[in-house]
This record gives structure tokens, sequence and C-alpha cells, in this order.
């Protein structure tokens, strides 16, 4: 398997996911929560593509797909456009609302493939780049994408906890 290969599984594993943990799911069934102050599965979902778009965005020097693609305005969240998700409070994890679905796959579908599509041109040279010397080893790209892939996994799985949860209780 070349790293291209092996990056773009890893990410389109997030993707299956994903879609797998809202697919069906109504407006309410996305905010539902298991206890005061909990994630949502809505919030978990566009928290991981905010932070994938955001991070991957920064690595390939272009602009968010949240600000160029006008999904800032269709979200209509209370955030400022940098906002990711990181530090949210009970507060803000319950303003993100969405009408359905396909509002957040949708858009994680659209950094996915920015996401893969960058990850094809990549070389196992390219990984050893230093991105971030503000850290003590500095990151380099290889890193970075474990962290965003780990990162995204994570919460994905957290959704899809969260379905199985949600589809008991409705």
């Amino acid at each position: 398997m070349k790293l291209a290969e092996v990056l773009a599984d890893g990410f389109g594993r997030v993707r299956e996911v994903v879609h797998e943990a809202v697919e069906g799911l109504d407006a309410e069934q996305l905010i539902w929560s298991p206890a005061p102050g909990s994630n949502t599965i809505a919030w978990l979902v566009w928290h991981l593509t905010r932070v994938q778009d955001d991070h991957v965005a920064d690595l390939m020097g272009t602009e968010q797909l949240w600000t160029a693609q006008g999904r800032l305005d269709r979200f209509g969240l209370p955030f400022p456009a940098a906002d990711i998700g990181y530090g949210h409070r009970p507060e803000d994890v319950e303003a993100v609302r969405v009408d359905s679905a396909d509002l957040l796959t949708e858009y994680y579908d659209a950094v996915h493939e920015a996401t893969t599509a960058w990850v094809a041109g990549l070389t196992e040279d390219d990984l050893d780049r230093v991105v971030d010397d503000a850290w003590d080893p500095p990151v380099t790209l290889g890193v970075r994408l474990v962290s965003v892939l780990s990162d995204d996994l994570q919460h994905a799985g957290q959704a899809a906890y969260l379905r199985g949860l949600v589809l008991r209780d409705t």
C-alpha cells in the first residue's frame, strides 16, 4: 500500500462512521443528549469536520471550506468563523442545531474530498516537513495528519455510540 492509500483509507473510515452515525436521524435526534451538558451527535460531527477542515486547509495553504463554500452562513451558528469547537461549554454544544443530517454530511463530504485529493499527492518525504514549530518537538506533517485522524475517529465513534442511545430512547 502506498502512503496516499493509507491516509485515504483512514479518512475514508471517518467518512463511513460519520454517515452511519447520522443516517436517518431527524433534527431532534441529532441534538439529543444523554445528560445535561453532554455532547450531541450534531455537535460531534460538526466539530470533527471543523477540526479536519481547519487543520488540513492550513496544511494545504488554502481557505477553509467552512468560509470558502458559505457553510458558515448555511449553518447559521453563533460562533466566529474561526471557531472549531475546541473548549466549547455545554451552552455552545446546545447551540449546534441543524435541520437535517444532510447539512452535516454534505459539509463532511466536501472536507473529505478536499482532504483525500490533497493527500493523494503526498510522498513519504513530505511527512517529515515541520508544520508547527511552536511545540517541542516540532510537529511534522505526518504527526499532524495522524492527530487529525485520531481526533476525528474518536469523535465519530462517540457520535455512533450516541446514535445507539438515541435510537433506544426515542
